[in-house]
Parts: structure tokens; sequence; C-alpha cells
């Protein structure tokens, strides 16, 4: 089985993220998603294909200086919540 997840847009309010954090980032969301539907899976919802335009999820808390790898790991545990 194969999951492919495009995010075309992620918009992250409030957070200190500079050029340099980007990349690092989106590489902590990618591992993180793949790790979460590696060990859980995927609901039947996703399972079917198709698209969802827009998911929101409860706001995430961080600590005062979050690093990129922290800011990857709670955005991707909470996009797979709002998915599965």
């Amino acid at each position: 089985m194969k999951i492919h997840v495009h995010i075309e847009r992620l918009v992250l309010d409030g957070l200190p993220i500079d050029r340099h954090s980007a990349p690092l980032i989106e590489e902590a969301i990618q591992a993180e998603l793949s790790r979460l539907f590696t060990d859980s899976g995927a609901s039947q919802v996703l399972l079917a294909g198709g698209a969802i335009t827009s998911l929101r999820t409860a706001p995430i808390h961080f600590s005062e200086k979050p690093q990129p790898e922290s800011i990857g790991s709670k955005v991707a545990n909470a996009v797979h919540g709002g998915l599965c």
C-alpha cells in the first residue's frame, strides 16, 4: 500500500521560522508523517482516495524557541490526527 500526501501550502502563524529552518521543518514533517502512517496506517476515507481541499487542526503549542525538528514533528502529528 502506498499513500501519497501532497501539502500544497502550510501556514504556521506566529512561529519564528527563517529560510534556513524551513527545509529542516519540511524534512521533519515528511519523516514523522511516514512513521505515523507506517505505524498506525490510514483511515478508510484516505484509503478510498481523493483530495482534501483544506484541513484545520487543533492549535499546536510550542516552547518559546522551538527547534525545527520539534515544529515538524508536532505539525505532522496534527496533520495525521486531522486525516485519520
